[in-house]
Protein backbone atom coordinates (compact mmCIF):
# COMPACT_ATOMS: atom_id res chain seq x y z
CA UNK A 1 0.00 0.00 0.00
CA UNK A 2 1.45 3.45 -1.05
CA UNK A 3 1.89 6.16 1.20
CA UNK A 4 -1.16 9.01 -0.34
CA UNK A 5 0.18 12.66 -0.51
CA UNK A 6 -1.99 13.21 2.52
CA UNK A 7 -0.32 10.62 4.90
CA UNK A 8 2.97 12.06 3.78
CA UNK A 9 1.83 15.80 4.70
CA UNK A 10 0.32 14.97 7.63
CA UNK A 11 3.52 13.23 8.66
CA UNK A 12 5.63 16.32 7.64
CA UNK A 13 2.97 18.75 9.43
CA UNK A 14 3.81 16.37 12.59
CA UNK A 15 7.86 17.36 12.41
CA UNK A 16 6.82 20.72 11.31
CA UNK A 17 8.13 20.72 8.23
CA UNK A 18 11.89 21.31 9.19
CA UNK A 19 14.47 20.48 6.91
CA UNK A 20 16.77 18.70 9.27
CA UNK A 21 13.45 16.29 10.29
CA UNK A 22 13.51 14.82 6.91
CA UNK A 23 15.25 11.23 7.77
CA UNK A 24 12.42 11.16 10.91
CA UNK A 25 10.09 11.72 8.61
CA UNK A 26 10.50 9.08 6.00
CA UNK A 27 11.04 6.74 9.28
CA UNK A 28 7.83 7.70 10.02
CA UNK A 29 6.18 6.76 6.47
CA UNK A 30 7.99 3.77 6.82
CA UNK A 31 6.57 2.80 9.98
CA UNK A 32 3.26 3.45 8.40
CA UNK A 33 3.53 2.14 5.29
CA UNK A 34 6.18 -0.67 5.38
CA UNK A 35 8.41 0.61 2.94
CA UNK A 36 8.83 4.36 0.68
CA UNK A 37 7.17 4.47 -2.00
CA UNK A 38 7.57 6.63 -5.43
CA UNK A 39 4.52 8.48 -4.03
CA UNK A 40 5.78 9.31 -0.80
CA UNK A 41 8.98 10.28 -1.86
CA UNK A 42 7.74 12.69 -4.20
CA UNK A 43 5.30 14.09 -1.50
CA UNK A 44 7.95 14.55 0.46
CA UNK A 45 9.96 16.73 -1.62
CA UNK A 46 7.47 18.84 -2.83
CA UNK A 47 6.18 19.31 0.85
CA UNK A 48 9.71 19.78 2.42
CA UNK A 49 11.07 21.56 -0.62
CA UNK A 50 14.17 19.87 -1.08
CA UNK A 51 15.32 18.44 -4.77
CA UNK A 52 13.75 14.72 -5.17
CA UNK A 53 17.52 14.21 -5.82
CA UNK A 54 18.55 15.26 -2.32
CA UNK A 55 15.03 12.81 -0.90
CA UNK A 56 16.24 9.78 -2.96
CA UNK A 57 19.78 9.98 -1.48
CA UNK A 58 18.99 9.81 2.00
CA UNK A 59 16.61 7.18 1.24
CA UNK A 60 18.89 4.97 -0.99
CA UNK A 61 22.19 5.32 1.46
CA UNK A 62 20.45 4.57 4.49
CA UNK A 63 20.19 0.78 4.62
CA UNK A 64 17.01 1.01 7.10
CA UNK A 65 14.76 2.37 4.61
CA UNK A 66 13.53 0.47 1.69
CA UNK A 67 12.08 1.50 -1.53
CA UNK A 68 10.55 -1.82 -2.34
CA UNK A 69 7.59 -3.47 0.29
CA UNK A 70 9.28 -5.83 2.68
CA UNK A 71 7.59 -8.79 4.03
CA UNK A 72 5.50 -9.06 7.02
CA UNK A 73 8.79 -10.63 8.56
CA UNK A 74 12.09 -9.67 7.99
CA UNK A 75 14.60 -11.94 7.83
CA UNK A 76 18.77 -10.11 8.14
CA UNK A 77 21.92 -12.21 7.97
CA UNK A 78 25.04 -11.20 9.32
CA UNK A 79 27.74 -11.83 6.68
CA UNK A 80 30.80 -10.14 8.07
CA UNK A 81 34.14 -11.06 8.37
CA UNK A 82 33.78 -12.47 11.95
CA UNK A 83 29.98 -14.35 11.53
CA UNK A 84 31.57 -15.42 7.74
CA UNK A 85 34.54 -17.49 8.97
CA UNK A 86 32.12 -18.87 11.71
CA UNK A 87 29.67 -20.29 8.66
CA UNK A 88 27.29 -17.51 7.51
CA UNK A 89 27.40 -18.37 4.01
CA UNK A 90 26.13 -21.82 4.53
CA UNK A 91 23.06 -20.36 6.81
CA UNK A 92 22.15 -18.14 4.26
CA UNK A 93 22.16 -20.42 1.69
CA UNK A 94 19.96 -22.56 3.82
CA UNK A 95 17.96 -19.31 4.58
CA UNK A 96 17.89 -18.92 0.63
CA UNK A 97 16.83 -22.61 0.31
CA UNK A 98 14.12 -22.72 2.63
CA UNK A 99 12.47 -19.52 2.16
CA UNK A 100 12.48 -20.22 -1.75
CA UNK A 101 14.89 -16.58 -2.79
CA UNK A 102 17.53 -15.04 -2.73
CA UNK A 103 19.42 -12.37 -0.31
CA UNK A 104 17.61 -8.81 -1.22
CA UNK A 105 13.87 -10.50 -2.16
CA UNK A 106 10.47 -11.26 -0.90
CA UNK A 107 8.78 -14.66 -0.77
CA UNK A 108 5.94 -15.02 -3.36
CA UNK A 109 3.38 -14.68 -0.16
CA UNK A 110 4.60 -11.62 0.80
CA UNK A 111 5.79 -13.24 4.29
CA UNK A 112 9.34 -12.52 4.51
CA UNK A 113 12.02 -10.49 3.07
CA UNK A 114 15.55 -11.84 3.55
CA UNK A 115 18.21 -9.26 3.59
CA UNK A 116 22.23 -9.61 4.37
CA UNK A 117 23.99 -6.55 6.58
CA UNK A 118 27.65 -6.84 6.97
CA UNK A 119 27.66 -6.49 10.04
CA UNK A 120 25.48 -6.48 12.94
CA UNK A 121 28.10 -5.59 15.79
CA UNK A 122 27.14 -9.05 17.79
CA UNK A 123 30.51 -10.76 16.41
CA UNK A 124 31.20 -12.89 19.44
CA UNK A 125 27.80 -14.42 18.43
CA UNK A 126 28.13 -15.54 14.58
CA UNK A 127 27.14 -16.43 12.49
CA UNK A 128 23.87 -14.15 13.80
CA UNK A 129 20.26 -14.07 11.62
CA UNK A 130 18.28 -11.09 13.09
CA UNK A 131 14.41 -12.13 12.64
CA UNK A 132 11.56 -9.47 13.41
CA UNK A 133 14.50 -7.17 15.28
CA UNK A 134 15.42 -10.81 17.55
CA UNK A 135 19.14 -11.43 17.64
CA UNK A 136 19.68 -15.23 17.12
CA UNK A 137 23.58 -16.10 17.46
CA UNK A 138 25.61 -19.04 16.67
CA UNK A 139 23.51 -19.88 14.02
CA UNK A 140 23.75 -23.18 12.15
CA UNK A 141 21.98 -24.68 9.24
CA UNK A 142 19.95 -27.22 11.44
CA UNK A 143 19.14 -23.91 13.42
CA UNK A 144 17.63 -22.54 10.43
CA UNK A 145 14.24 -24.68 10.27
CA UNK A 146 13.49 -24.11 13.52
CA UNK A 147 14.02 -20.39 13.09
CA UNK A 148 11.61 -20.10 10.31
CA UNK A 149 9.65 -22.43 11.72
CA UNK A 150 8.33 -20.27 14.77
CA UNK A 151 10.29 -21.64 17.24
CA UNK A 152 13.15 -19.23 17.87
CA UNK A 153 14.13 -20.52 21.64
CA UNK A 154 15.65 -23.72 19.63
CA UNK A 155 17.01 -21.61 17.50
CA UNK A 156 20.22 -19.27 18.57
CA UNK A 157 18.06 -16.75 20.14
CA UNK A 158 19.78 -15.35 23.42
CA UNK A 159 22.89 -17.33 23.05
Amino acid sequence: MATTGHAAHRIIEKHAGARDALIPILQDIQAEEGYLSQEALEAVSEGMSIPLIQVYGVATFFRAFSLEPRGRRVVCACTGTACHVRGASAVLDELERQLGVCAGQTTGDGEYSLETVNCLGACALGPVVVVDGINHGHMTRADVQHLLGGEPESAGADR
